[in-house]
């Protein structure tokens, strides 16, 4: 079972617009509601790969039940921490025309240091039955910072492997507890490093200090030129087969969900890194977020390509 966490969780909305024209009044062709936060994008991905996943976070108000309504997938048990203030929403305005979108995200209400504590009672009481745990995204105000720096230590505690997304302060204090792995941006890389990052030739060392630094799976998004990992066996180049994406809202969450996969089925690393590849791939296929159709995964998986670099 992988274990998602989801702290700053969401109504996602994608508008679906003939063209978008700012300050006017603008008519939406059509609007899709999903479970946001990219740990929830993780657990449908997983689920879709036929991973159980209990997806935890924290809920509250109208927006709340609304959302753990729409997380219907058999596969997935919601274990949310229901907190006092309201579920955020987020929206995403697809411009049909021109294939662009616009992303409107809110904050979040923020949480009391009693329903912080609840949520720790409730992720210890999850974590016994976990093969993996996922960490991604934002955090809502009344969280600590380290506070992924905790759950990672409970993790690492019980022998538990875990990956985490997230950015800013938060992939600092992540790191510092040494996740199973880690993927950060090319910003966040020269952050973490203290190396200057101005393009692939740079990508290898860093990546390499990173894993050497105690943290055993490092992996850095090259977009449609796929993913470079940095791991025991090396520094690999992984690359799909070119695709005409319709959407590439959430194929970094597509991608942690296919390595969480490997981890919780105990795979050889490099065929978890085809699948987190191939499944990334099949998402952009897909207009909605976190979503993909398994006949694409399955086409894409064989001409997924691995090549050793380091």
């Amino acid at each position: 079972m992988i274990l998602t966490v989801t702290l700053n969780s969401s109504i996602d909305k994608l508008y679906l617009m003939e063209s978008v024209h700012p300050e006017t009044v603008m008519r939406v062709k059509e609007v899709h509601n999903t479970a946001g936060g990219k740990g929830l994008n993780v657990s449908r991905v997983a689920a879709g790969l036929g991973e159980p996943v209990v997806a935890m976070g924290f809920t509250g108000g109208f927006n709340g039940r609304y959302l753990e309504s729409l997380i219907s997938g058999p596969l997935i048990r919601c274990a949310f921490t229901h907190v006092s203030g309201e579920t955020r929403s987020c929206i995403n305005c697809w411009d049909l025309s021109t294939g662009r979108s616009t992303e409107y995200l809110e904050p979040g209400e923020p949480v009391t240091s009693e329903e912080v504590d609840r949520f720790m009672s409730d992720f210890l009481r999850e974590l016994t039955g976990a093969d993996c745990v996922v960490i991604s995204g934002s955090m809502p105000k009344g969280v600590p910072e380290d506070f992924y720096g905790r759950l990672i230590r409970r993790c690492r505690e019980a022998s538990i492997p875990v990956l985490v997304d997230t950015s800013g302060s938060r992939l600092i204090s992540a790191v510092r507890e040494k996740p199973s792995l880690i993927k950060p941006n090319e910003d966040e890389i020269a952050q973490l490093t203290g190396r200057p990052f101005s393009g692939r030739e740079d990508a290898v060392p860093s990546l390499q200090q990173l894993y050497r630094s105690g943290i055993p799976h490092v992996v850095l998004s090259l977009g449609a030129e796929g993913a470079l990992l940095a791991c025991s066996e090396g520094v690999f180049h992984g690359k799909p087969p070119k695709i005409t994406p319709k959407n590439t809202v959430g194929c970094g969450d597509s991608m942690v969900a296919g390595f969480a996969v490997a981890f919780s089925r105990r795979l050889p690393f490099l065929e978890g890194f085809r699948m987190a590849l191939a499944v990334s791939a099949a998402g952009a296929l897909s207009l909605l977020t976190g979503d993909f159709d398994p006949a694409d995964y399955q086409r894409i998986l064989p001409e997924v390509s691995v090549t050793r670099i380091a």
